[in-house]
């Protein structure tokens, strides 16, 4: 057997283990378990979760880092196959909704006390502005969208995504967060409506 063929099933084992530590992550949140309680419920010797973290706060950065890079993949398959640009701001709220729907209370409370797990999570909120934004200035372009500054509402936009996966959108309002993010689609495309499409609207 090559090198090659025998590193296979090794990576196959770790990428295997990143998605079970994913699941139960997002279920159960991940500041309450040491590693002996991981080794238990995965099943695995504590020496398999160093190959994929030396520490237990590193394997947590190393997991919620997997959670988002599955999750930015999944969206961006999804806008992918939408020409429209408001199909794409559309799309794009409604697969981060859905990203975001297995993320437990627990998930998301200890993803924001821990300090290097909460800047992988802001870089994604940042990311997902910077996406908004640019949705927007392709809108304008097009005309299909009002004149209006991308980089504020792609601000304001990212402002509100923080606040529902954060869970404050929902504590203040009773909002599930996938609701949020339906009635943020709404108001976003509702309000980038050229004035005619508005004032048809209405009539």
């Amino acid at each position: 057997m090559t090198t090659s063929q025998s590193r296979r099933p090794a990576n196959a084992r770790r990428a295997e283990l990143l998605d079970q530590l994913r699941d139960l992550f997002l279920a159960e949140g991940f500041a309450h378990f040491t590693l002996d309680d991981l080794v238990a419920r995965l099943h695995c010797s504590k020496s398999t979760l160093y190959t994929l973290a030396g520490s237990k706060e590193q394997l947590a950065v190393r997991v919620v880092a997997h959670y988002f890079k599955c999750a930015t993949q999944s969206v961006e398959r999804r806008v992918e196959a939408v020409q429209d640009v408001r199909e794409k701001v559309r799309v794009y709220l409604d697969a981060a909704a859905e990203a975001l729907r297995p993320a437990s209370r627990e998930f998301i409370d200890d993803m924001a006390a821990n300090l290097s797990t909460r800047a992988t999570y802001e870089a994604n909120a940042r990311a997902a502005t910077d996406r908004i934004r640019a949705f927007i200035g392709e809108g304008v372009r097009q005309g299909v969208f009002r004149e209006v500054h991308a980089g504020f509402v792609g601000e304001m936009v990212g402002h509100a995504i923080a606040g529902i996966q954060r869970g404050e959108i929902g504590e203040r309002t009773g909002l599930s967060d996938a609701a949020a993010f339906d009635a943020l689609s709404q108001f976003l495309l509702g309000g980038l409506a050229p004035a005619e499409e508005a004032q048809g609207g209405q009539k």
